[in-house]
């Protein structure tokens, strides 16, 4: 027994204290009533060097990207791609859409344009979508209701084009008191007006007023409240709301752009079938997961969901089946339990997501020990790509270019998971989940930096100082 207890106090005595680091100082930048996660792990030794609160719930927000990142590449192929097929059936004309969060008007326009080329010059019959690769809700339980309006809650679904986004601008260069103006290109199929007052920052202060948005089914937009006088416009990015709609009303203008006259109708129908007569692919799955994870792309994260639950259950996808799929695979294919994790969609923008830092810290512990999966190279590098590029607390010397880590911001959630490179070369693994993050509503007692930067710049700093 005395010779385990010494042979124990030799084993601690030889590793680093875990006492050793000390990251309070930065803790206490935070303002009062932070909920923070926090874990700091060597790979190379298993160790933990830190750790706070990590068996405790928060929620991941666009972390969760790098959980559906890890089940795609484990379950599909890195040459999968999204196909978009256009068939014909007698008279009428199909289009299969299977969920293609890239799929550009462009290259729909290049697949009607095929109908020219097999004498299809008028179609007699009705043009039908088929969107039968997805079902069920095209946005999760759980996603703002006040954010649905914009492209970064864009619906996920099987009839997906330009990314289910209209981009706009709205005009306040005019005199104090007058209404702003909306322009969106003429060739989008949507109406947007504005009846939001144009002011002065001091006067939108005093009136509590702010910029507000009402999206309808039928694809109409709606702005009321104040803006400040601006000579720049203001850039406005319309969430589609129906994506059966739009896609019809794009198909018809180019069908008379290239000159196909269409005697029948638009209509959907997810059980018709035809006979190929083209296709068009996406991107491969490791350039979608690279723009993905970078840019934190929603879309792509909750299309690739549904597709992992279509392919892994062989039934059309939905939220449901492609998170039950998502945790199969990641137990099945890198024994992490993920049973305990809240998980409602795979891009992480539903509040009702929840993980624990523990468990979050198993996905990126997976990742560095299987460089095969390319994973870690489709991740923001700090000062250099994606969404920490500008990154205040990680764009400078000697921080920059030695953080590689997917970020997650949500309502009172600023999220950080990866790895970082500290200046004797050694690499550590972290995962900070801030929740409850919330600064006084008096102006006053808000600083110039923000806190929770000066508690990244002085957290990562001192990690990258002591080892």
């Amino acid at each position: 027994m005395f010779k385990k207890i010494l042979s124990l106090s030799l084993l601690v005595m030889s590793l680093p204290s875990l006492a050793a680091f000390n990251p309070q100082a930065a803790i206490n930048k935070l303002p009062n009533g932070h909920d923070l996660a926090l874990m700091i792990l060597d790979p190379a030794t298993n160790q933990v060097f830190y750790s706070q609160r990590t068996e405790q719930l928060q929620a991941p927000a666009s972390t969760q990207k790098v959980i559906t990142a890890l089940a795609a590449k484990l379950y599909l192929d890195d040459n999968y791609r999204f196909n978009t097929d256009l068939e014909v059936s007698t008279n009428d004309v199909i289009l299969r859409f299977n969920g293609d969060p890239t799929l550009s008007r462009t290259e729909l326009a290049s697949l009607l344009k095929v109908l020219k080329k097999n004498n299809l010059s008028t179609i007699k019959g009705n043009l039908y979508l088929n969107g039968n690769a997805f079902s069920g809700y095209e946005r999760a339980a759980g996603w703002p209701w006040d954010i649905l309006g914009v492209c970064y809650s864009a619906p996920s679904s099987s009839i997906t084009l330009e990314h289910n986004c209209v981009q706009g601008a709205l005009y306040s260069n005019k005199a104090i008191g007058q209404q702003t103006r909306i322009n969106v290109p003429s060739h989008q199929p949507i109406n947007a007006v504005s009846n939001a007052l144009i002011v002065t920052k001091e006067q939108q202060k005093q009136q509590h007023c702010e910029l507000e948005l009402v999206a309808n089914p039928s694809n109409n937009y709606q702005l009321s409240g104040c803006l400040p006088q601006s000579k720049k416009p203001l850039p406005l990015n319309f969430a589609v709301q129906n994506t059966e709609a739009y896609t019809a009303a794009v198909i018809q203008q180019e069908l008379k752009r290239t000159g196909i006259q269409l005697e029948g109708k638009i209509l959907r129908n997810d059980n018709i079938k035809g006979k190929r007569i083209a296709r068009h692919q996406s991107a491969p799955l490791a350039e979608l997961i690279d723009v993905m994870l970078k840019k934190s792309d929603n879309l792509i994260a909750d299309n690739l969901t549904k597709t992992l639950g279509r392919e892994y259950f062989k039934q059309a996808g939905t939220f449901n089946n492609g998170v039950a799929a998502i945790k199969a695979i990641l137990q099945k294919h890198a024994n992490i339990d993920l049973t305990d994790t809240v998980m409602v969609d795979g891009s992480g923008l539903s509040r009702n997501n929840r993980i624990k830092a523990s468990s979050l810290m198993q996905v990126i512990t997976h990742l560095y020990n299987n460089p095969s999966l390319g994973l870690l190279k489709n991740m923001p590098v700090s000062g250099e790509s994606g969404t920490l590029l500008y990154r205040q607390s990680l764009r400078q010397a000697p921080l920059k270019g030695n953080i590689v880590a997917k970020s997650g911001s949500l309502y009172g959630s600023y999220n950080l998971a990866g790895v970082i490179k500290t200046q004797s070369g050694k690499a550590l693994l972290f995962v900070q989940l801030v929740n409850n993050y919330f600064l006084p509503d008096n102006v006053n007692d808000k600083p110039t930096t923000p806190p929770i930067t000066e508690f990244e710049k002085a957290l990562y700093l001192s990690i990258y100082n002591q080892y």
